[in-house]
C-alpha cells in the first residue's frame, strides 16, 4: 500500500470518529437541560455556627454558693429569719428553694436547727417556736394577766407580728400599763383588771403624802433596798462615774416638804396608781 492511500485511510477514520462523536454529544444534550440544577459541594453556602451563650443566672449562682459557703451560724440565722418573718413549717427542701441555704447536706446546720430553743421540727418540717404560743390579743391578754408582778415584753415581742401593736391597743383601752425599767430600758406591761378597783380612804392618802422623805436619792435608795425592795435608780454608780469624767453635781437646797397637788410622791414612777385619788387642796 502506497503512503498516498494510508492516508487517505487514516483521514476517513478520523471523519467517521467526529462522525460518531457528534451524534452522542447530540443525543446527550437534551437529557442534560432537562436535568435539575445541583448545587456541587463547593457552591454551597457556608454553614451559620450559633454563638454559644452563657447562662444569665450566673450571679444567682455565686450568691448560692457564698451561701452554702458562710459559717454554719450563718445559714442558721437565715433560716430562722425565714421562719421567723413568714411563720410557716417547711422542709429542708422548701427551705433550700426559698433561701438556698441546703439543710439536708449540711448535718452540722441539721442538728443546729433541731436543738435551737426558737426552731421547732415535728419530723418532717421546721417553724418558728416562740416561747408563748399566742395568736391574738385575747390571748396576749390573758396571758399578761397570768402574771401580777409584770412580764417583760422582750418575752412575747416575737409570738406573732403584730404582738407590740397589740399590746399599744391594750394600753389604750386601759387593759394593760406598760412601764419601763430604768436599769435594763426594757419594758413590762402589767394586768389591769378593772375588776381589782380599790378605794382608799382619805386619811391613808393623807399619811402616804406625809411621809417625809430623804433629801438624797443614796438614801432613798438605801431604804428601799432596807425594806426588799429594788431601786430603779443607781445614783452612787452614777455620781462615781460623773467624777471619773469630770462633772460635779451641784447640791440641792434644803427645803420644807408641802403637801400639795405639785408634791412628788414616793412612788412617783406608777402615775397610774394616782389618777384616780383626790388629793385635798393645800
Amino acid at each position: 500500500m502506497s503512503l498516498q492511500e494510508s492516508l487517505n485511510r487514516f483521514k476517513q477514520q478520523q471523519e467517521k470518529c467526529q462522525s460518531t462523536l457528534s451524534s452522542i454529544a447530540a443525543r446527550a444534550a437534551p437529557s442534560k437541560a432537562a436535568q435539575p440544577y445541583k448545587a456541587t459541594p463547593s457552591s454551597a453556602p457556608p454553614k451559620v455556627i450559633a454563638s454559644v451563650k452563657f447562662s444569665n443566672d450566673t450571679e444567682r449562682l455565686q450568691h448560692i454558693n457564698a451561701i452554702r459557703k458562710s459559717p454554719v451560724g450563718a445559714q442558721l440565722k437565715r433560716v430562722i429569719d425565714l421562719l421567723f418573718e413568714t411563720r410557716q413549717a417547711f422542709t429542708p427542701e422548701d427551705i433550700n428553694e426559698a433561701c438556698y441555704v441546703d439543710v439536708n447536706s449540711n448535718k452540722a446546720l441539721f442538728d443546729s436547727l433541731k436543738k435551737n430553743t426558737k426552731v421547732k421540727y415535728d419530723g418532717k418540717r421546721f417553724s418558728y417556736k416562740s416561747k408563748y404560743d399566742i395568736k391574738g390579743k385575747d390571748q396576749l391578754l390573758s396571758l399578761v394577766r397570768k402574771y401580777p408582778e409584770g412580764l417583760q415584753v422582750v418575752e412575747v415581742k416575737d409570738s406573732y407580728p403584730s404582738v407590740l401593736e397589740d399590746l399599744q391597743a391594750l394600753k389604750a383601752a386601759g387593759q394593760v400599763w406598760l412601764l419601763s425599767n430604768m436599769d435594763s430600758q426594757e419594758d413590762i406591761v402589767y394586768p389591769n383588771d378593772p375588776k381589782v378597783m380599790i378605794k382608799v380612804d382619805d386619811d391613808l392618802k393623807q399619811l402616804f403624802r406625809g411621809i417625809e422623805l430623804p433629801r438624797d436619792m443614796v438614801d432613798i435608795e438605801k431604804e428601799l433596798q432596807k425594806n426588799g425592795m429594788k431601786p430603779a435608780t443607781n445614783t452612787a454608780k452614777r455620781r462615781a462615774m460623773a467624777q471619773v469624767h469630770g462633772v460635779t453635781s451641784k447640791p440641792k437646797p434644803k427645803k420644807k416638804r408641802e403637801i400639795t397637788r405639785r408634791t412628788k410622791l414616793t412612788n412617783a414612777h406608777l402615775p397610774e396608781l394616782f389618777q384616780n385619788l383626790n388629793v385635798p387642796d393645800s
